[in-house]
């Protein structure tokens, strides 16, 4: 069996080398003529499946080692019966720390106490969920909107956008990007609700670039000043419009999701997949390149939010990455392209809380929210 496959997945030649031959590709080099004697389809999100890549093809199995599927033509996939699997909630831990990381980085350089703020959750599936209970985990009052699961609740647990727009100081958004329908969230904020955000409010992106109308969050970063504003993703991907890039205050290139456990736990998801379609079977596993527990050393805090920015920023320096985005800055047009994508092609090693133990000075306190947030203590 051929296996085509994005090279940006990680570990993807050594899990899918027992069930056939893997040809590796950038993932926006992908072509029709790379497939015509390929079985099983390997992508992220930069390759859009469709007909116009898969016809006249042999492929019969489609897998994305991403939560999300905008790049994905799913009824043509039905149409002619090509197995399909993306891999939801590979990198919803990584990407609800990454959103804690941006908050408390923010927090020490603009001056605020986000134990003070009000948050305001949209969408909350996978990514949502999880950063739902770290908010609450860390003590902060945090309000969800999220028009499907609300039809489905019983209890009133979800609020509506006005209430979002109206309540919070902290907005994160973590919706998919759908184009129509009821709910469709492509520039879910526009100009009309960018505008009715609240004074010095912050405003977090790391759902899909589109979600957000970037020409009109420039417009309104430059009429409210006091808006903070934090992208991990942006429309026109991977060419961020530059005028916003120099605005924002915290930007990084869409690797919200990219620790090492949430890459390699979409590659072990999409392989099951795969090997069940196929009836193979792989003894790579995910675990086996997971190292033990890293101690984390928290010295004397003069308070909570030290003490919290602390371990955050030990945890992992966002900053790095929005310098490293920066510098797109000083390339050509023609560089800026191929800059974004290696910033995701080569990142350095980030691994999640679970990987880590507090230790040092470390309150019993501050032990029970680190608990909660899976770090482990002592």
């Amino acid at each position: 069996m051929k296996i085509v496959a994005d090279a940006n997945i990680p570990q993807v030649a050594e899990a899918f080398q027992h069930l056939g031959e893997v040809e590796l590709i950038p993932g926006r080099e992908i072509r029709q003529a790379h497939l015509t004697d390929c079985q099983c389809l390997l992508v992220r999100t930069v390759t859009h499946v469709n007909q116009q890549l898969l016809d006249s093809t042999a492929v019969e199995f489609v897998g994305t080692a991403t939560i999300g599927t905008d790049h994905i033509d799913e009824k043509y996939l039905q149409q002619k019966d090509i197995s399909f699997t993306n891999a939801a909630g590979c990198n919803a831990e990584a990407a609800s720390e990454y959103v804690i990381s941006g908050l408390f980085a923010l927090s020490k350089q603009r001056n605020f106490d986000p134990f003070k703020l009000r948050a305001g959750i949209v969408g909350c599936g996978n990514v949502g969920s999880r950063l739902y209970q770290k908010l609450n985990a860390l003590g902060i009052e945090t309000l969800r909107n999220d028009p499907p699961l609300a039809k489905e609740s019983a209890n009133n647990e979800y609020v509506d956008l006005d209430t979002i727009l109206e309540q919070c100081d902290f907005i994160s958004l973590h919706v998919p990007l759908t184009l129509s329908g009821e709910h469709a969230t492509k520039h879910l904020f526009d100009q009309k609700q960018l505008s009715r955000l609240r004074e010095n409010c912050l405003l977090v992106n790391a759902a899909r670039g589109p979600v957000i109308d970037n020409q009109a969050l420039l417009g309104a970063m430059q009429q409210k000043p006091d808006l903070m504003v934090f992208l991990d993703t942006w429309e026109d991907e991977p060419r961020p419009l530059p005028e916003l890039l120099t605005k924002v205050d915290l930007a990084t290139p869409h690797i919200a999701g990219y620790s090492v456990e949430g890459r390699l736990r979409g590659t072990q998801m999409i392989l099951d997949a795969a090997c069940e379609h196929f009836g193979r079977s792989s003894d790579w596993h995910m675990s086996k390149l997971l190292p033990e527990r890293i101690d984390l050393e928290v010295k004397e805090a003069k308070d909570d939010l030290e003490f919290w920015q602390t371990v955050f920023t030990r945890h992992h320096d966002i900053w790095a990455d929005h310098e490293a985005l920066l510098k797109i800055l000083e390339l050509e047009d023609d560089q800026v392209g191929a800059y974004f994508d290696s910033l995701r092609r080569v990142y350095p090693e980030r691994f999640e809380y679970e990987r880590y133990r507090l230790v040092g000075n470390v309150s019993e306190k501050a032990a029970s929210i680190g608990k909660r947030l899976l770090f482990g203590v002592g």
